[in-house]
């Protein structure tokens, strides 16, 4: 019974220990990442431009607004590290109006140190 009882628990922890901290891959192909309704919506974006320094690294992206009506955008920047694995904490999801007719600039700043690469989602 003891015996048993000894591989549940192994079993237990087997398992607590594949599901701590769950990392999404990077893949190099997708850098910028948006919901078919923002482009439904007349908005292009260019994929995030990445600048590292020694204490930070930083992203920017110009979003366009094609339409003559200003477009409300949300969106969040990804951070990875050298190895192409997601960083944590999470960055918050942010808001940004988009006016007729014009583009905007989008800047992010990397919570942690090591920050290598950077993806961009952009939803509606």
């Amino acid at each position: 019974m003891k015996g048993g009882r000894f591989a549940v628990l192994l079993a237990a922890l087997t398992l607590a220990g594949c599901f701590s901290r769950p990392e999404i891959p990077f893949g190099e192909q997708q850098t910028l990442v948006m919901e078919a309704n923002v482009l439904a919506a007349g908005i292009s974006a260019d994929k995030p431009e990445l600048t590292t320094s020694e204490i930070q690294a930083t992203a920017t992206s110009r979003l366009f607004n094609e339409r003559k009506v200003p477009i409300t955008v949300h969106y969040r920047f990804y951070w990875y590290d050298s190895r192409g694995l997601e960083m944590h904490p999470l960055e918050t999801a942010r808001t940004i109006i988009v006016p007729a007719n014009s583009s905007v600039t989008l800047y992010g700043s990397a919570n942690s140190l090591g920050a290598h690469k950077v993806r961009l989602y952009l939803y509606l």
